[in-house]
C-alpha cells in the first residue's frame, strides 16, 4: 500500500473516534438530563399517591352509616303476591332438507348420436 492511502485511513479513522466519543459524551449527557426529568416526574407522582392514601385512610376512619332493618315476612308467602310458575316447552324447528343435484346421465337431457355402430 502507497504511504498515502494508509495516512488517509488512519485519518478517516481519527476523524470517526473523535466523532464517536463526541456522540457518546452527548449521549451521557442526555441520560442525565432524563434522569433529572423523571426524578420529578417520581416525586410529583409519589406527592400524589400520598394524598390519596390519606384520603383513603380518612374515609377508612369514618364510621360507615347503619343499614335500614329488613322488612318482616311471613314464612309462607300468600297465594295473592306469588308470582305463578312458568313452564318451558321447548318445540324443535322443523327439519332442514338439503338437496344436492348432481348428474348421472339419468334425467333425460342427454342424448347419444351415433357414430358408432347398431
Amino acid at each position: 500500500m502507497r504511504k498515502t492511502n494508509v495516512a488517509v485511513i488512519a485519518g478517516l479513522l481519527a476523524l470517526a473516534a473523535v466523532l464517536g466519543s463526541a456522540a457518546l459524551a452527548r449521549t451521557a449527557g442526555l441520560g442525565a438530563a432524563g434522569r433529572q426529568a423523571s426524578d420529578a416526574a417520581v416525586a410529583a407522582k409519589t406527592k400524589q399517591l400520598a394524598a390519596y392514601q390519606a384520603k383513603l385512610q380518612r374515609a377508612l376512619a369514618q364510621k360507615t352509616p347503619a343499614l335500614p332493618p329488613l322488612p318482616k315476612t311471613t314464612s309462607v308467602a300468600s297465594p295473592a303476591t306469588a308470582a305463578p310458575q312458568q313452564k318451558v316447552v321447548y318445540r324443535r324447528p322443523p327439519p332442514v332438507a338439503i338437496v344436492k343435484h348432481t348428474r348421472h346421465g339419468d334425467d333425460g337431457g342427454e342424448s347419444r348420436s351415433g357414430g358408432g355402430d347398431d
